[in-house]
This record gives C-alpha cells, sequence and structure tokens, in this order.
C-alpha cells in the first residue's frame, strides 16, 4: 500500500506522543493537562485537516483508530484509580456492559471483515468528546452525574458499532451512523 505522509498523520503521530508522555506526567499537574488538551486537540482536527488537505486515506484512519486506542486506554489506567475512589461501584457495572459491548463489536468485524474495523460514527465521537472532559468534570460536584451520561453514551455507541457490524454486509470505514452515511 503507498502512502505518502501527511500533516494529519503527524498531528495523529503526535497524538501517540503525547499520549506516552501522559504516562509520566503527574496527574492533575498544569504540564499533564495541557499535554492532555493537545493529545485532545489532534484528535478532534487530524480528520478535519485530512478531509480538507484531500490526504484522507486507509492507513491514516487506521493510524487514527490506533492513536485514539493508546490515547484513551492511557488515559483510563491513569484515571482508573482516581475514578475508582470516586466513582459509586454501581457504575463499574454499567462500564463493564460498555466494554464487553464493544469488544463483541470489535471481534465480530475481525471475523466478518477479517480485519480490525471501529467505526468513527457521530455517536463514537460524542462519546471520545464526553470522554476527553472527564479530567475537567471529574472533581466538581456534578462528576458522578456526568459519568453516569458518560456511561449512557458510550452504550448508545457501542450498541449503535455492535449493530452497524451485524446487519451491514461490508465493512464502510466512512460510516457516521446505523441510519447511513
Amino acid at each position: 500500500m503507498d502512502h505518502e505522509w501527511s500533516l494529519a498523520d503527524s498531528m495523529t503521530a503526535l497524538r501517540i506522543l503525547a499520549s506516552g508522555c501522559l504516562l509520566v506526567l503527574p496527574m492533575g499537574s498544569l504540564w499533564f493537562l495541557a499535554v492532555y488538551t493537545l493529545a485532545g486537540l489532534t484528535d478532534a482536527l487530524d480528520g478535519w485537516v485530512a478531509r480538507k488537505t484531500g490526504t484522507s486515506s486507509e492507513f491514516g484512519a487506521r493510524l487514527d483508530s490506533i492513536a485514539d486506542l493508546l490515547f484513551y486506554g492511557i488515559l483510563l489506567f491513569r484515571l482508573f484509580p482516581v475514578l475508582w475512589r470516586l466513582l459509586p461501584k454501581k457504575i463499574w457495572y454499567a462500564v463493564g456492559a460498555v466494554l464487553l459491548i464493544r469488544l463483541t463489536a470489535y471481534a465480530i468485524a475481525a471475523v466478518k471483515y477479517h480485519r480490525f474495523a471501529s467505526l468513527h460514527t457521530w455517536l463514537n465521537k460524542l462519546t471520545g468528546g464526553a470522554i476527553f472532559l472527564l479530567p475537567y468534570v471529574l472533581s466538581g460536584p456534578g462528576g458522578i452525574a456526568y459519568s453516569w451520561g458518560v456511561c449512557l453514551i458510550a452504550f448508545a455507541a457501542s450498541a449503535e458499532e455492535l449493530a452497524i457490524h451485524l446487519f451491514r454486509n461490508g465493512y464502510d470505514s466512512g460510516r457516521k451512523t446505523i441510519l447511513g452515511k
């Protein structure tokens, strides 16, 4: 597969680098939040830049999915101890259900399409944005209610992606919703 490296690819690679930095920066520090914000901005802008510059590619979509998984995986790793202390235990059942649905969707896609397939649906984007705001919202008075809202959005996004993989005949990386493009 021929691919020419683009500005959007560089932004995605910057998110991978920033994610690694988040492993060592002190949680809640100004540096942590600055690097975290930078990583979030690259997540929001790399796809837009790729479309605007005409450099969208299958490689870029895969790199973006890897960067997303790494970023959110590290975020979960760093935030998990804080979340475990702050959130009620019932919420962890909801998180487990969401993860089970998400992993089932990935497994079905892998079997059906013979590849890793993570869709960039509108609900997945909304979930990403809601998760991104967690470090800023968590310590406030509405942090627990907000966390329940994130679980609800993530559940809907995971169920939608599972349904798309179950009922679609072929993989369509550009699918934005179960209702259509």
